[in-house]
């Protein structure tokens, strides 16, 4: 049976997400189809994690938080994965499957999966994750020119267009034809995504532990093409305001917490539901989120919005088995200040933010 969805990375990200809406798409009857998985790296430790996803009962994950004010705890058979396979080891495998079965791509490689090494053609498979698309693209030209959906789901701004990006350089470079080119930037579509879920935990061999809330937001071009339909899944005109409510609030959030946990050196293994069970510290950041950051929603005519997803924040910080440490959160703190605060004061500069303001210029 075919695999209509070709999945680059097997991460628990994926379990949890992605391979999750398209189980419960599936049971619905509103999905494509099922996935071929493919482990990119040739990590001999995740031999296992191959097999387990793709047994016949699935695998687990675990939903455990707060949602509309109720405690959710609940496992879920995830059986949306068909076959896995090893980019090392089954590469003309994947070819062929790329080129005759895929209609929509996924990916997620990490935080590195967009490098390109000096090393890339040194073997027979290319070593990065742009590298083999490419590679995989010129092979479906070749075969059929069949149009195709990408939907990386790289924590990256503007995904597909970055990769976009990537692969163009690359095709320059290697397979230099100009219809190759024009198929590229005209038949397959460079979808933009954000993906929002913390999935804290995985499970051995194969399975993760996530929080309930979960987003897919996709922004909409000519020719897209979903894997499925998902509640949790949001066809979108713009995904900036999608952008910017995570980057300035739930991620502002965690930097706000992560400065006074510095700042009062308190304790090392801290969470961020223990920070807020001090009324102090909870005080603190619901004026930061009521008096500025909403008001700076506002202004830019999404105070609704803001109100909505700051309810959905607090009860996703006050997740009653999630241990997120604040020591974890306080890494590349510098960095973070100027990306999750300083660039929100830039966004809407008649808005007052004094606390805010403190914070960014380390106060």
């Amino acid at each position: 049976m075919g695999t209509p969805i070709l999945q680059f990375g097997t991460s628990r990200f994926l379990q949890a997400h992605a391979d999750l809406f398209i189980d419960e798409a599936l049971k619905r009857g509103e999905a494509l189809g099922r996935i071929t998985a493919i482990q990119t790296t040739g990590a001999p430790e995740r031999a296992g994690r191959l097999a387990a996803l793709a047994a016949p009962g699935g695998y687990p994950v675990i939903i455990r938080g707060r949602k509309d004010g109720h405690e959710v705890n609940r496992e879920q058979r995830i059986t949306s994965v068909a076959r896995t396979l090893s980019a090392a080891n089954d590469w003309e495998t994947i070819r062929k499957i790329f080129c005759d079965e895929a209609e929509v791509v996924l990916s997620n490689t990490g935080d590195t999966g967009y490098t390109v090494g000096p090393d890339d053609l040194a073997g027979p498979v290319p070593a990065s994750f742009p590298g083999k698309l490419l590679a995989l693209l010129h092979d479906r030209f070749a075969a059929n020119r069949r149009e195709l959906t990408l939907l990386p789901c790289e924590l990256v701004s503007r995904n597909g267009d970055v990769l976009k990006r990537l692969v163009l350089d690359l095709q320059g470079d290697r397979y230099p034809e100009s219809d190759f080119r024009n198929w590229l930037s005209e038949s397959v579509i460079w979808g933009n995504t954000l993906v929002d879920r913390i999935v804290s935990e995985p499970l051995e061999p194969a399975g993760a532990i996530a929080e309930p809330y979960a987003l897919w937001a996709i922004e909409t071009q000519p020719g897209l093409t979903v894997p499925c339909r998902h509640a949790d899944i949001r066809l979108v005109d713009d995904l900036t305001p999608y952008e910017k409510l995570k980057l300035h609030i739930l991620n502002l959030g965690h930097t706000v917490l992560a400065d006074i946990w510095l700042a009062e050196k308190r304790p090392k293994e801290e969470t961020v539901k223990a920070i807020l069970a001090d009324a102090d510290v909870r005080r603190r950041l619901l004026a930061i989120y009521h008096d500025e950051v909403v008001p700076g929603f506002a202004d830019r005519g999404l105070g609704r919005e803001a109100e909505a997803y700051v309810a959905a924040t607090l009860e996703r910080f006050d997740n009653p088995f999630l241990e997120h440490r604040l020591s974890d959160i306080a890494n590349h703190h510098a960095e973070k200040r100027v990306r999750r605060i300083g660039d929100f004061l830039a966004w809407a500069p008649g808005v007052p933010m004094p606390r805010l303001a403190a914070i960014a210029g380390g106060q």
